[in-house]
């Protein structure tokens, strides 16, 4: 990591410079949100009264991702990803993940895309232990070029199960790792590392690999953590996606000190040396190691350490804003 977030120069990559711009998404999304009301809305999913529980959804897809491994003709692992983007956020709200649908939109019929697609979707169903309930296929070569890949998943949970969404000041932050960049900030990624190298060149952190090999490792799935964070008192939650750690502010307006990380795997020094990112600019677009934070209450953070393979990373404190590794952000 460089030393400083504002230390690159002119040529340094930011997330905005290659397409995607997070500050504008968000204004979007807030405008499409204001078109209508809704239900109960977290910060990850949108829930509706049944009755004695709550019914939630989550949508979400696999973006730029899907560009990869259709440059190495690798589908097999995307399906998991598309898995873990939704399950992920419902967890994050204390939901039950129970079914999925997918969507796969593209240009032409292609059996060993579709199959691959497949068999990675079977893996994530059965690590996130859901059912499919269905989904569809659609052939639209006017309207796409290449394919696309999203999902919706449904969950349930006990009124009394979803977390407050709200962290306290005083909370230990309890952070597990990611198995490399999942699904966001790939847009950066991907214009960083070819601007010398090809998918299919040898990973320099790890010959045994291929950058292209790198870059798809599937998104870690939490559902395994739901257990142990209600039965700990988890208050709130940050699936840590596009934004990168901004998403810890998700939890409410306090100031989040992470002061002892999880290490970045390699991936993500490659990517920042190819490209010349800031350290501001990689903590806001990639999860830099840690996929998932919760805020606990400080007496019950070791219980949570103890059953999962978290760790205590930092503290919730008064104030606002993120710090880590010497980067601050808002």
């Amino acid at each position: 990591m460089t030393d400083s977030a504002d230390d690159a120069d002119d040529e340094g990559l930011t997330y905005a410079e290659t397409g995607v711009d997070i500050e504008a998404s968000e204004d979007a999304t807030a405008a499409l949100l204001e078109a209508f009301g809704s239900g109960l809305r977290t910060e990850y999913a949108g829930m509706i009264d049944i009755g004695d529980r709550y019914l939630a959804l989550a949508t979400d897809g696999v973006g730029t991702k899907l560009l990869v491994a259709e440059a190495v003709e690798d589908f097999s692992t995307i399906g998991i990803d598309c898995i873990a983007m939704n399950v992920n956020d419902l967890v994050a709200a204390g939901v039950e993940p129970v079914a999925f649908v997918d969507y796969l939109a593209i240009d032409e019929p292609d059996e060993d895309l579709t199959n691959g697609i497949g068999e990675g979707l079977a893996v994530g169903l059965e690590q996130a232990d859901l059912t499919m309930l269905g989904g569809e296929t659609a052939v639209m070569p006017e309207v796409v070029k290449g394919f696309d890949l999203a999902g919706t998943c449904a969950g349930l949970a006990a009124k009394d199960e979803i977390f407050a969404g709200e962290a306290a000041a005083g909370d230990a932050l309890v952070g597990f790792p990611s198995n490399g960049i999942h699904s966001n900030g790939l847009t950066l990624a991907r214009e960083a590392v070819t601007r010398d190298h090809e998918y299919t060149d040898a990973f320099p952190l790890d010959p045994e690999k291929t950058i292209g090999e790198e870059l798809l490792r599937p998104t870690r799935i939490y559902t395994d953590l739901l257990e142990p964070m209600r039965e700990c008192g988890v208050r709130a939650a940050a699936h840590v996606t596009g934004g990168g750690w901004t998403n810890l502010l998700r939890m409410g307006e306090f100031e989040y000190v992470v002061d002892d990380p999880l290490p970045a795997q390699p991936i993500f020094e490659f990517v920042q040396d190819e490209g010349n990112v800031s350290d501001g600019e990689m903590h806001r677009t990639f999860n830099m190691g840690t996929g998932f934070v919760v805020a606990v209450p400080e007496d019950r953070a070791a219980d949570l350490v103890a059953e999962t393979d978290g760790r205590v990373i930092g503290h919730v404190g008064d104030g606002d804003g993120v710090e880590i590794r010497g980067c601050s952000l808002s």
